[in-house]
């Protein structure tokens, strides 16, 4: 008889993109190799921001979602390997100018390219990536791929401009918020994930059913997002732990913890979010009032829903490693740090 290799009360394996990174890895090599071509330049200091971003790590999920997209499509040619850089190019110029708006010191536990090379050159490479962005768009040639892509970089804008409009404002609705994130972020996985189906010229329905897939993970995604920033580590986060509380950011924890508050609890809010006065101990506060109404937990279980209605999208393509990959991706996005 063969022995288990693990006992029953053995934890599963933490969900990881090990599996996917593996499956696309051949295209991902290209996609690297592109991102490293198109940053070069003869302005010394392009190339060597651009080349601070690449050394300072991240995941590349969403252009890993483009690549695992098309190959569940059944695409064999190359366009999405440059349309993949598209979207990794238009990633990383919104993290240049989020930085600069949010005046962020770390990126993914590093230095941030603006508290290196200044405001200034964060804005002006990060306007340089976005055109790099469009000319593989132009290059792809295809209209479907450049309105998709250009109409994500257009709404992830207004997405930024609105959660400017609502910082500081705990009159924020739990819509609102979903529009907010659902634009600054979601946006560009629905896109990443809609071009790969559309290079494989699949029917109008799986190309949607991608699209609603990348919108869900995305929005799952930033969910996480914020509710980290209330209970990670910095470690974990990659960034400063409560940068969106300093930053008088209105995200669901606080929405939910402020609706639920008593007076003297939405003093504390109005005071720290929406007119700035802070002291030390304030995020430790927000924390424990967080913690009281249980709106971490909440954000999280909601972000759990969220990411099933993503699997529900992929139930309609073939049950392959590609696939079950994808499934574990949206395990792992819901999971970070929990």
């Amino acid at each position: 008889m063969t022995r288990a290799l693990t006992s029953p009360d053995t934890p599963p394996a933490a969900p990881s993109l090990d599996r996917l990174v593996a499956l696309v890895a051949p295209d991902m090599a290209a996609v690297n190799q592109i991102i490293l071509d198109r940053m070069q330049s003869p302005v010394a200091l392009i190339p060597q921001l651009a080349s601070h971003l690449i050394a300072a790590g991240g995941k590349r999920l969403r252009p890993l979602i483009t690549l695992a997209a098309a190959q569940l499509c059944g695409y064999q040619g190359s366009r999405h390997q440059k349309l993949a850089a598209c979207v990794e190019f238009i990633h990383t110029a919104t993290l240049l100018h989020d930085d600069v708006v949010d005046d962020s010191l770390l990126r993914r536990g590093a230095a941030s390219a603006n508290a290196i090379f200044g405001n200034k050159s964060s804005v002006l490479v990060g306007d340089f990536l976005f055109s790099r962005a469009f000319q593989l768009m132009v290059e792809d040639g295809s209209l479907r791929v450049l309105a998709v892509l250009s109409e994500a970089s257009a709404v992830i804008a207004e997405g930024e401009v609105h959660q400017l409009l609502t910082t500081g404002d705990l009159e924020t609705t739990e819509a609102q918020y979903l529009e907010v994130i659902s634009a600054k972020t979601a946006v560009l996985f629905a896109a990443a994930a809609e071009v790969g189906a559309v290079v494989a010229d699949r029917p109008e329905d799986e190309i949607q059913a991608l699209r609603r897939f990348g919108t869900n993970l995305g929005v799952a995604f930033q969910l996480i997002d914020d509710a980290l920033d209330y209970a990670a580590s910095e470690a974990a986060l990659g960034k400063t732990v409560g940068d969106d509380f300093r930053e008088g950011k209105v995200t669901l924890p606080v929405i939910l913890a402020y609706a639920r508050g008593n007076a003297k609890e939405r003093a504390f809010w109005h005071r720290t979010i929406e007119e700035l006065e802070q002291t030390d101990a304030d995020l430790a506060t927000a924390q424990t009032l967080i913690e009281k109404y249980g709106t971490v937990r909440e954000t999280v279980a909601r972000a759990r829903t969220v990411g099933e209605a993503a699997k529900a999208e992929l139930a309609r393509f073939p049950d392959l490693p590609i696939r079950s990959s994808l499934m574990e991706a949206i395990d792992f996005a819901v999971s970070r740090g929990y």
